[in-house]
């Protein structure tokens, strides 16, 4: 399955350099540069952090293991409450007692409940306009609720018995509900406290990248026990090398997707840009967040419930599986997209049809 894939993301490297050296007449020379000038956005957000990973599971781990142990549950679940791609496989995989707790929390779990901490709520809810944010946070929080579908799926492809993920989760489920809670209840102090936390991660991210840098050209390490700045960057430009093909096949298959979803949308009563910004959120977030002013309150939850696990699986997640442990890429996508589908599912059923739509 992996090679197929990897097959198809080649062709899709391919087909986009082969229009970029025509003029770009496809729009998929478009996309294939989009996929390398993300290499610098993501070696800002990741690098440093990678780095940082084995001083902060060392430095963490005199709590949060004999915190964890006591619940039950694996210290490495502690990574989850990152992104995949921000130093949350890192953080689980030092932190693991149980290899296997440490992959599922790592891949699956970072890249559905840590991108949604640290990049979905606080990026989302903070960009769109505030008359877009009621029905965004709605859907973030159906989104939420159905997670656990996605988390269940992941786990199960990982090797882990149901008993044991549910388990493993409660953390993360107790946090979810806080957070369920807290954008139900007080949004707006949510925002600016996921605000501040955005900033404290990428104060750390930077501080990380620039300890990396001055090791690298001087060889002396002002924090001992870093990880080599060397490899961070490795696991960026295997990331990027992913991206210069999975933008142009995601850009082939959201055009010829444009006809069906005009017909679904109508039987959905949402408007196709809706679904074709969950596609588009696939590849990443930000570009269904600027979407939202054109898409209906329906749409608005559906996309924003389809974000929680679905942001991103097709570029920076996928290439970071592909280049870290390709074999659980499976598990990776069918968590996602369980929870994903779950939850934008969950949004429209509970999202009243307009009006119009209700009177025939």
């Amino acid at each position: 399955m992996n090679g197929i894939l990897m097959a198809v993301m080649a062709a899709g490297a391919l087909l986009g350099g082969a229009d970029r050296i025509l003029g770009g007449r496809l729009g998929l020379g478009e996309q294939f540069e989009k996929g390398f000038m993300l290499l610098g956005p993501m070696a800002l957000s990741m690098a440093g952090m990678i780095c940082l990973a084995p001083v902060l599971a060392d430095w963490l781990g005199w709590v949060i293991v004999p915190l964890y142990r006591l619940m039950g549950v694996d210290p490495a679940m502690f990574g989850s409450l990152l992104a995949i791609d921000m130093g949350g496989y890192q953080l689980s995989r030092e932190l693991a007692a149980d290899p296997v707790v440490g992959s599922y929390a790592g891949l699956v779990a970072s890249s559905i409940f840590g991108v949604t901490l640290v990049f979905t709520i606080p990026v989302g809810m903070g960009m769109t306009a505030p008359e877009d944010r009621p029905p965004l946070a709605r859907g973030i929080m159906l989104g939420l609720a159905a997670m656990p579908v996605g988390l269940v799926a992941g786990g199960l492809m990982c090797g882990l018995t149901l008993p044991a993920c549910l388990r493993q989760n409660l953390p993360v489920f107790a946090l979810a509900l806080a957070l369920f809670l807290g954008l139900r209840l007080a949004p707006d102090r949510m925002v600016r406290g996921f605000c501040l936390l955005s900033e404290g991660i990428k104060a750390l991210v930077t501080l990380g990248l620039a300890l990396g840098a001055a090791e690298a050209l001087t060889g002396w390490a002002i924090l001992p026990g870093m990880a080599p700045l060397g490899e961070a960057m490795e696991v960026v430009a295997s990331i990027g090398v992913v991206m210069l093909g999975s933008l142009p096949v995601a850009e082939l298959l959201r055009r010829g997707l444009e006809r069906p979803f005009a017909l679904l949308g109508r039987r959905l009563a949402v408007s196709p840009q809706s679904l074709t910004g969950m596609l588009v959120g696939l590849v990443s977030p930000l570009p269904t967040l600027v979407m939202l002013g054109d898409m209906d309150s329906r749409g608005k939850a559906a996309a924003g419930a389809f974000l929680v696990s679905g942001a991103s699986l097709m570029a920076a997640h996928m290439g970071f599986v592909l280049c870290t442990e390709p074999e659980l890429l499976g598990a990776v996508a069918a968590g996602k997209l369980s929870g994903a589908v779950s939850a934008a599912a969950l949004a429209l059923f509970l999202t009243g049809r307009p009006e119009a739509e209700r009177t025939h």
